[in-house]
């Protein structure tokens, strides 16, 4: 059990003294595996140190292998350790196989190895039960021998726990190797047979150990390969060094390379299995986009053919999810890449798939370049974040950075034949007169050892020699389209878009009514006065979002009494601690709004047919160019229009059967070979009610992840619903590939006849493509500042991202639209908002006759969500409470304040969710003389670290005094 204590003595080898080991429970780690309380492992990220040292000869040597582990221990403060000295993050160091050492010890544990090259080594971690291990190494061997392969032998690591500390000794497993024979039915090299077979041994293991995700994880495969293996573990760096594991202090143990890499661990936890080297590469920084990634991975393993591994469908469906829903970031980014290199990609090229330099506004990259870049942004969406990742597969050793350079890696080439990469300098010694070049990685940069040529690959050489593998431009020229291509395709006078909803005109000449003839349908779907005033107007007259200052006292949507739409539940995230913001427009360069859209190929074929996908300098379209797309037949491409309103009498029932019917009819579509699904809300009438876009999205484009049929077809959105920069987040961030909101731009153009927007210097009033283009250039804009404050430099890696937190949706609502997004607590279910669209749409279309000429009838609403209005929303800092502020401040009265402050927490009630809150009363009661006095008590009180200029000298001010005055400690930063 999870509890049992066990004690055993175990020896290996001559000279090693027997070590005591506890081990405490069955698991690679102490923390929980699923989601607890507001813990969530989904979020683990971490941030290390990563090296390499390289023989460019090939020749293996001890020194290579004495080197990159002092290299380790010399970046120890770039790992961590816990509350125990002797705890680390993890550390670990990749090599080739030493196979004069193996077979050395083969020979001591009684077999005997094929020659070099003909037989592979796997690690693993296995649990500490002895029948589960037993269990775990048979299931192995039944998996190899039905492949074709033969187990020579197992043989256990020795190790020396005597210097771990408590947690890392708790979950320690028992570390053994196995040693196999290639196949001989297998046509596939040894490297993809060593591939299939962990990935078919993994399948049968979780089933006969019950290691799916959230049941007890004690078994790990480190790594599988006839070329490399991997030594690592829940280590500092200096464990390590000092030999927990007695291989690395063997004479005999040598490499021609060496990989390293120490953890931090800056907002995860450390456990054995996460330790790094992975089986390919050690990763320092954070991907940002991981769950967009992940999800994008999943929805193409259902076009993956992986014909170089040489496997039936039946049999390549057995090696899915190629992600684990346990991994890391680094795992995920990892188990990517072993399946691109082991499915005939070559090791470079892999990486420039996931981590492309910065190529579309630098004018300085070789055209070509940009071709291979551009061909490659059709079949993957970058992985995107500050990151170093290092690399080997045993042929290719090297280092990369991402675009924007946000990770350290320096380098040192010396005379005497080898190469020295490190997340910093000074980690090897190196005699100043052996230094041949030195350097450091530039964002996007490559370093690449090849150890079969025995060079180091230039940069650039090595991305022209891609460039210029296949005719990149030709295959892009011939097969990619443009959206202008798809609106000349159809005739114009089939460009003319339908009415919006049933609203009749109230005269002839219903557009120079203005504002006041679209009364029905801005109700409908929320606008305000505001809205209008506040958020369109300014990206349509000058073409920039309009900007506010900090804070927001409003309720949270699902605490406000009012009705809300479903993108107010959202609040975006942000990059932080060791993950920083791109400047947008400082940093323009490396940042892109361009993304392809529409039905992909095989990932792992390099064919001219996979670029035939419709390009998009952004997300948004404008009313011509979606009418186009309806009504398109071209060059294989046509559009389904899936209506996304219910009729009115469903209620708020009517909700869930939509979205029902709604995800049925996209599949549907999907096998009647329609390549874009357009989900429009058009058909909104006084007796339909629109979905909201937001769920529709969500739910489409999970259900067609989960089907494997998401990259089989473009997800476009028509909805007069989304306005504002923060609901086009939501939707291309929940999986939208374009946009076209036309009750905003509907309402924009007749802003201009109200006068709002003033004409042309010529007099003429501005066309609806001009004021189109100006609040498009606005949103982009916006949306680039939103995806820079999350450190994401690209539209198509936010695309599917996910990057955001719901506060107050029920976990019905999540689970089926926003399947793996936070959601904290529970709150407003599928009834709930469908309530509020109910309201709304009463709003719009009242059942009930109103006063002619009343507010109500002839005006948008004005609740006030940004300026507080007498009977609109709740606003925290009402002018109740500041005028009692004020009074408190002049009068100095301890009476007054205390009105103030009562105010206060009575309207933090209604706001925030700190205000919901109350202290738990004990049932028994310490005496009051037991409790440390107040007085002692705010003597621990520290002001945070504030800038002068974040606030204002009175208010450092009267922090300091405050803080004096009570004996407390005060920071200006």
């Amino acid at each position: 059990s999870g509890l049992e204590r066990q004690h055993f003595w175990r020896s290996d080898g001559p000279a090693r003294d027997p070590k005591l080991r506890l081990v405490v429970r069955n698991a690679l780690s102490l923390v929980p595996d699923k989601p607890l309380g507001l813990y969530d492992p989904s979020f683990d990220k971490d941030s290390c140190g990563v090296g390499f040292v390289a023989e460019l000869s090939g020749e293996s040597s001890r020194k290579t292998v004495t080197d990159a582990i002092e290299m380790l221990v010399r970046m120890s403060h770039r790992g961590a350790c816990g509350c125990e000295n002797n705890t680390g993050d993890g550390a670990g160091i990749l090599v080739a196989l030493p196979h004069d050492f193996f077979r050395e010890v083969a020979k001591d544990t009684g077999f005997v190895l094929p020659p070099q090259g003909e037989y592979a080594v796997g690690m693993f971690f296995l649990p500490t039960s002895e029948s589960r291990r037993e269990k775990s190494k048979t299931v192995f061997g039944k998996v190899a021998e039905s492949l074709g392969h033969k187990v020579i032998g197992w043989r256990r690591v020795p190790t020396d726990n005597s210097g771990l500390g408590n947690a890392a000794l708790q979950t320690e497993p028992v570390i053994e190797q196995v040693f196999l024979t290639a196949s001989p039915r297998s046509k596939a090299d040894l490297e993809q047979q060593m591939y299939i077979l962990r990935r078919l041994s993994m399948v049968a293991l979780r089933a006969a150990l019950n290691l799916q995700h959230g049941g007890v994880r004690d078994l790990y495969i480190c790594s599988l390969s006839s070329r490399t293996v991997v030594y690592k573990g829940q280590l500092k760096p200096n464990q390590l060094k000092e030999y927990y594991y007695a291989d690395l202090g063997n004479e005999k143990f040598s490499s021609y390379m060496a990989l390293i890499h120490s953890r931090f661990s800056t907002n995860t936890f450390p456990s054995w299995d996460r330790a790094q080297p992975m089986r390919i590469l050690g990763h320092n920084g954070e991907i940002n986009t991981l769950r967009g990634n992940v999800n994008w991975m999943k929805a193409r393993e259902g076009l993956l053919k992986c014909k170089e591994l040489g496997l039936s469908n039946t049999e390549l469906k057995k090696l899915l999810p190629i992600v684990d829903a346990s991994s890391s970031d680094s795992g995920a980014f990892d188990g990517v890449l072993e399946l691109l290199v082991r499915s005939g990609r070559s090791l470079p090229e892999a990486i420039m798939m996931m981590i492309p330099e910065a190529w579309q506004n630098d004018k300085n990259i070789d055209p070509r370049r940009k071709d291979f870049y551009e061909y490659f942004s059709a079949l993957m969406e970058p992985w995107d974040g500050p990151a170093l990742i290092s690399f080997t597969d045993g042929r290719y050793l090297g280092a990369t950075l991402d675009r924007n350079g946000l990770r350290p890696g320096r380098f040192y080439i010396t005379h005497s034949g080898r190469v020295i990469m490190a997340s910093e300098v000074g980690v090897v010694d190196i005699p100043p007169e052996d230094v041949s070049r030195k350097g450091r990685l530039n964002p996007g940069m490559m370093l690449l050892v090849d150890f079969e040529k025995h060079i180091v690959v230039d940069d650039d050489a090595l991305k022209q020699q891609y460039s210029l593998a296949r005719p990149y431009g030709n295959w892009l020229k011939r097969q990619k389209m443009e959206l202008r291509d798809i609106v000349e395709s159809v005739p114009e006078s089939e460009r003319v878009p339908p009415q919006i909803g049933d609203v009749l005109p109230k005269s002839a000449d219903d557009e120079n009514m203005g504002i006041y003839g679209l009364l029905s349908p801005l109700k409908a779907f929320g606008y305000t006065v505001e809205s209008l005033e506040m958020l369109l107007l300014p990206m349509a007259k000058d073409g920039i979002e309009a900007l506010g200052s900090m804070g927001n006292d409003a309720p949270l949507a699902v605490m406000s009494s009012r009705e809300k739409l479903v993108f107010e539940y959202f609040k975006q995230m942000f990059a932080q601690v060791t993950n920083p913001p791109i400047d947008p427009i400082r940093e323009k360069i490396v940042t892109s709004m361009e993304c392809m859209i529409g039905p992909e190929g095989d990932l792992t074929e390099t064919t001219e047919e996979q670029c035939h996908r419709l390009s998009l300098k952004g997300p948004f379209l404008s009313i011509r160019e979606i009418e186009a797309i309806k009504k398109m037949n071209y060059r294989g491409w046509r559009s389904k229009v899936l209506d996304i309103t219910y009729s009115k009498d469903l209620g708020q029932k009517g909700l869930e059967k939509t979205l029902d019917r709604i995800c049925a009819e996209a599949h549907n579509a999907i096998q009647e070979g329609y390549t874009a699904v357009v989900l429009s809300d058009r058909a909104f009438s006084s007796t339909r009610v629109a979905v909201s876009s937001l769920l529709v999205v969500g739910a489409v484009h999970h259900h067609l992840v989960k089907k494997l049929e998401r990259t089989r077809v473009a997800l476009i959105v028509e909805s007069a619903e989304p306005r504002e920069v923060h609901h086009f987040c939501t939707l291309v961030g929940f999986g939208a590939d374009a946009i076209c909101p036309y009750l905003a731009l509907e309402a924009i153009w007749r802003l201009q006849a109200d006068g709002k927007i003033p004409p042309r210097e010529d007099g003429e009033f501005h066309t609806k493509e001009e004021l189109a283009h100006k609040y498009f250039t606005a949103s982009n804009y916006g949306m680039m500042k939103v995806l820079a404050k999350m450190g994401i430099s690209t539209l198509a890696s936010y695309k599917g991202a996910q990057i955001f937190e719901a506060v107050g949706l029920s976990s019905e609502v999540m689970e089926r639209c926003f399947t793996g997004t936070p959601s904290r607590v529970e709150g407003a279910t599928f009834e709930a908002l469908a309530r509020d669209a109910l309201e709304l749409h009463e709003l719009a279309f009242p059942t009930r006759e109103l006063p002619a000429g009343s507010a109500e009838a002839v005006a948008l609403p004005n609740p006030g969500d940004y300026h507080w209005r007498k009977g609109g929303e709740i606003h925290l800092n009402d002018p109740f409470a500041i005028a009692k502020l004020q009074e408190a401040s002049k009068s100095n009265s301890v009476a007054v304040y205390k009105e103030y402050s009562n105010r206060i927490h009575e309207l933090n009630k209604s706001c925030n969710l700190r205000g919901l809150l109350k202290f738990k009363e004990a049932a028994v009661k310490v005496p009051l003389e037991e409790v440390e006095p107040a007085s002692e008590i705010v003597k621990r009180f520290c002001t945070g670290a504030m800038s002068y200029g974040s606030i204002s000298l009175e208010a450092h001010t009267t922090l300091a005094v405050a803080m004096n005055k009570i004996g407390g400690k005060s920071n200006t930063g």
